[in-house]
This record gives structure tokens, sequence and C-alpha cells, in this order.
């Protein structure tokens, strides 16, 4: 028996040999802050604790569980934890939250968590290794389909004590998992194993986390409160943030209700997200008196994609000539001048305002990794710098364009008979519906539709409520949409859950183009392997270009600031770090807040 502990003992040993122990880790490279840090440099560290943030959204909810496709989840910011927790400072990396500390080989073939000691729920019981367990397990086999996708290299979970927790990783290069990994959340077992984790509910669920449930209004408002006795308040990755003693959530129709009740200081901060409301919406008196504060804040993250989306499930849009024509008929050059003030830049690349965005043509290390797909990918990817059609915007003539979009028309088989486009060898009229959710998206949508028409194009608008849409995009039961996909400085594992054939057929999924393409599941591949931030940038480009010249989507515009009016009562910090404004980190100035 003691040689085979013995032998116990020394296999262990060498299989941690070579493992790290860190308190934060980058996805490439050092990360920024060491062991002994006290706290993030984007904070104020003794901003003061008290009142209460009033935040308006759009929408309504029916549930408190974020984690599953069914139901509309309320706002739970600050109620549930993960592993490790971001900083919003750097491209991509981790500090311990409920896990003091992880172990890491060179290779990240797997990692190992050492869970707090102090890391309790809100009811006081410890958050251990059983915990941990159950909630990559649930989420994996109940969740919404992106936790299948996320964590489909794990091989194994073992529990080695009760607050240490080892993750396995098939083989293959995916240097990301340790992260994806620590941004588990962390659930309680003994909670959620007495109740259907896959049905919705409005009982307030037990978190961990600086904020809990106070009272709520079904599909009206949520009052979250700070937890006093909060288990984290002294951690280094905590100090700062979470200020307020309430948040009080409110639920608007639509944004122009909201935006009316803002300027009645019903609640305190606006994040504007339309041009026109920005340019002709604050000048009400509060603005003018200084009450009302709107600025401003420059950022470095990536823009992500925002566009009208192609469902691919659709026979109609199956061929990229088709999804290349209509891409003409969008004059985003008249939209910008008559209908965003100018506000806006075109989005020509799925990473926009980042390093990972293509352009030109691809260089030498690009087409080792594209060669060898040459066969799969459109030719345009090796021959052209991708520009979405342009127009003058000074006579707001699109005739040009619109010429181009019939040629291609023509090439893929449709012809116009009476004023209609139809397929020249079934006769079927090319008609489709634009679904949409907000209407101030029908000033946009509609210019479209009516280019649309001049090519004989049957399109239409549908305006449906919230709860409507989010049943319809979960079960892909639309024609063409209106999607953001948010990227990272540091993209992996989530773009398998954005393109990844996977996930094409999975019901609530973020791949709601339904791409199974072979050549985009191997660039995909190859990113989420890049060995080092100068690969990842390369990977991201050739991934990038074989998404565009594949005519997927129509890239609309974006911003590389954030827009923002409050009342004048928050203490904001010094700095503002590169992945943009975190409310998180604001605090009700007692000066202020008195003079309001």
């Amino acid at each position: 028996m003691r040689m085979l502990l013995t032998a116990l003992v020394v296999y262990l040993v060498a299989a941690n040999a070579d493992a790290e122990t860190l308190t934060g880790i980058a996805m490439h490279g050092q990360a920024k802050y060491a062991a002994n840090f006290d706290h993030f440099d984007y904070v104020n560290p003794n901003a003061p604790k008290g009142g209460t943030l009033r935040e308006g959204v759009v929408g309504n909810f029916d549930s408190f569980n974020p984690f599953i496709v069914k139901g509309m989840a309320a706002d739970t910011n600050g109620l549930f934890e993960s592993l490790m927790t971001h900083s919003a400072d750097e491209p991509f990396s981790e500090y311990g939250l409920i896990a003091e500390s992880m172990e890491v080989p060179a290779d990240r073939s797997w990692v190992v968590f050492n869970l707090r000691p102090q890391a309790r729920f809100h009811d006081g019981s410890p958050i251990t290794a059983d915990d941990v367990l159950f909630s990559f397990d649930t989420l994996r086999s109940k969740g919404s389909p992106n936790y299948r996708a996320y964590y489909q290299a794990v091989s194994k979970v073992e529990k080695l004590s009760d607050r240490k927790v080892r993750f396995s990783f098939a083989a293959g290069d995916n240097r990301e998992m340790p992260l994806i990994i620590g941004e588990l959340p962390v659930l309680s077992k003994k909670y959620w194993s007495a109740r259907k984790f896959e049905e919705t509910s409005l009982e307030p669920p037990l978190g961990s986390g600086p904020y809990k449930v106070e009272s709520f209004e079904a599909g009206r408002t949520v009052t979250l409160t700070r937890v006093k006795d909060y288990w984290g308040k002294d951690l280094p990755v905590n100090k700062g943030l979470y200020n307020f003693d309430h948040i009080r959530v409110d639920y608007y129709r639509d944004s122009t209700v909201a935006l009316e009740a803002f300027k009645a200081s019903e609640y305190d901060i606006r994040r504007e997200n339309e041009s026109k409301k920005w340019a002709t919406a604050y000048d009400f008196p509060a603005v003018k008196s200084g009450q009302v504060k709107v600025k401003t804040f420059e950022n470095q993250r990536p823009t992500g994609m925002q566009a009208f989306a192609y469902n691919l499930r659709r026979p109609l849009f199956q061929d990229p000539k088709v999804r290349q024509a209509l891409a003409y008929a969008f004059d985003f050059e008249w939209s910008n001048k008559n209908l965003f003030y100018g506000q806006y830049e075109r989005t020509k690349s799925f990473f926009s305002n980042s390093d990972l965005a293509s352009s030109g043509l691809p260089g030498p290390e690009e087409l080792k990794l594209l060669e060898p797909l040459k066969d799969k990918l459109p030719p345009e990817v090796f021959t052209k710098d991708y520009q979405p059609p342009t127009t003058d915007a000074s006579d707001g003539s699109i005739r040009q364009n619109l010429r181009t979009a019939a040629q291609l028309l023509r090439d893929a088989g449709w012809e116009v008979k009476d004023g209609k486009l139809v397929n020249g060898k079934t006769g079927q009229p090319f008609a489709f519906e634009i679904l949409i959710d907000q209407p101030a998206w029908e000033r946009i949508v509609l210019p479209f539709v009516e280019n649309l028409k001049r090519l004989g194009v049957q399109a239409s608008l549908r305006s449906v409520d919230v709860a409507q849409y989010k049943n319809r995009i979960d079960n892909f039961d639309y024609d063409m949409i209106v999607n953001v996909w948010g990227e990272s400085e540091s993209p992996g594992n989530e773009q398998r859950e954005f393109w990844g054939s996977e996930g094409a057929d999975q019901p609530g999924s973020a791949n709601l183009a339904g791409i199974k393409n072979p050549a985009i599941d191997a660039l995909i591949d190859k990113l989420v392997s890049a060995p080092d931030r100068e690969a990842l940038v390369i990977r991201a480009h050739a991934l990038d270009r074989a998404l565009l010249w594949n005519h997927y989507v129509i890239p609309h515009w974006h911003l590389t600031y954030d827009r923002v009016a409050y009342w004048d009562k928050f203490g904001i910090p010094a700095v503002i770090p590169r992945q943009g404004v975190q409310m998180d980190a604001w605090w009700i100035d007692p000066a202020k807040a008195k003079a309001k």
C-alpha cells in the first residue's frame, strides 16, 4: 500500500512539475497586474459607498435565470460571480475572484483552480468544488447553446479537494481554455438541485456577488441591493467597484418613452445608441442648466459587426451573388448624411477599430492559412481589398449601384417581369421580410426597402415586440434581421458560436446567419490555436476576409466612442480604460447629489 501511495505522489508531482501558480493570466504574454496589486488603475479605491443608481432599459422580463434560452431574463448584473474576473484595461486578462489562484502548465492543456476559503453564497454557505462541478455540468447540459460551444474542448473535470478543481482539455492548441473556464459562473448546487434549472422563474435566485434582488415588479422594475456582508468586498479586483447601495432598473416599452422618462429624471444615466436622438434630443432645460451632462468617451475596443444579417437557412439567400447584389441597395452615405447627422463610420471589418481588422491584400503569413482552403473560399479573398458599396451622398443617386445589383441578380438566374423580380426557371417572386423589434429602425430600413423595390424585390418590414422577437430569433424564424456581433480584442472560442457549422442548427445559438462553411470552421480553429498575439492578428485578418467576401451580412456603421448622458450626481474615475466607460466604477458624489 505504501508503495502504491508513493507512486501516486510521484505521479502527481511529475504531472504538475511544469505548472505555474498564477493570480492573474493573460491570453498572450504577461498579465498587467502583479500578485500583490491593490486595485485596478481605472477605479477610485476610495470611492464612497451609498445612494441609488437608477437605470432604464427597453424591453421586459419574465425570469431571473440568464443562463437559458427560455424567457426574457432580468438585469442581474452583480448577482452571480465567476472563478476569475476581467480587467478593462487589457486586451484579455483575468484575475482571481472566487478562485484565489490557478495552476497552469506551459501548454495550457489543463488548469487547476484553487477556491478562496472565504467565498460564500448569499445564504452564508461556502462555495466549494462541488458547486463548480455542478455549475459546469448544468450549464453544458441545460444552459444556452453557447456554453456547449465554449466548453466542448473540456475532456475531464475532477474534484481534487473541497477547494480544488481541475479541468483537462482535449488534445490540440487551444490556449484560451483556462480563461474560458475562468469565466464559468458558479451556482449553488444545493439551491438549484431543488429547482428546475431549464425553466423560467421569477424567484430571486441565490447568488454570491455584490448585489442581490431586493424587490421587483414583473416586466417593469427590479431593485438590487448591495450585500453589506459581501464576502469579496475587499478583494483587489473589487476595490472601487460596486459603490451604489441600490440599483433600480426600470423597463420601458420603447426608446422614445425611455428618453422622455430620462428627461423627467425618472432614471439617472443613458447610453445613447440613436444618432438622431444624440443630435437633436438633448437640448432640454436640464442640459442647458448643467444638471444633465452629455459626453462622449473614447474607447479602444473592436466595434464588432452591426449589419443586416441574411438567414442562409432560407433558399433565397444561399447564392452569394444574391447576397452581394442586395448590399448595393443599401445607401450608407445617404443615411449617414440625412439620418445619422454624419456621426458614423462605415464598417468594413468584423473587427473595426482594432489591429485585428483586415485591409489591403493578404500578406505571406495570411496566404499560408488561406491557400489550402482556396477551393472553398471566394476568389476575391486573394485578389481584392474588401470595400462595401458606396454612393455619392451629395446627390442621393444610387442608380449605378442598382445597375450593378441588377446584373448580379441576372447572373444568379433572376429576371424582372412586370416590374417584379422572379426566378427565371421557377417564376418564384423574390420576396422576403426584414424583422425588427424597435420602431427606431423603421426610418433606416424603409429607404433600404424602397431601393430594393427598384430592383423588383418585394421586401417588407415587420416590427414585433421584444418577447416575440426573441422567440423568433431563438428559433431562426426570420428572413433578414438587424444584429450586432460584439468582438473583443482577443477573439477565440466564441467565434465558433458566431460562425461555426455546429451552431447553425442549434436553436438559441449566435450563428444567426446559419453559416455552414468548412473553410470558416478551419480558420476559426486556426484563430483559437494562435500561440501569440502576432499570430492571433494574422489569423483574425484571414477569418475577417473569409467572412466579408462570403457576403453573409450587409455591414452597417460604427462609432469609436461611447455616447453617455447622465444627471450630474456622479463621481467618475479619472482614467477611462481601453474597454470604455465602466459604470460599476462610478459612485454617487454626496455634494452633487445634495445640490441636485
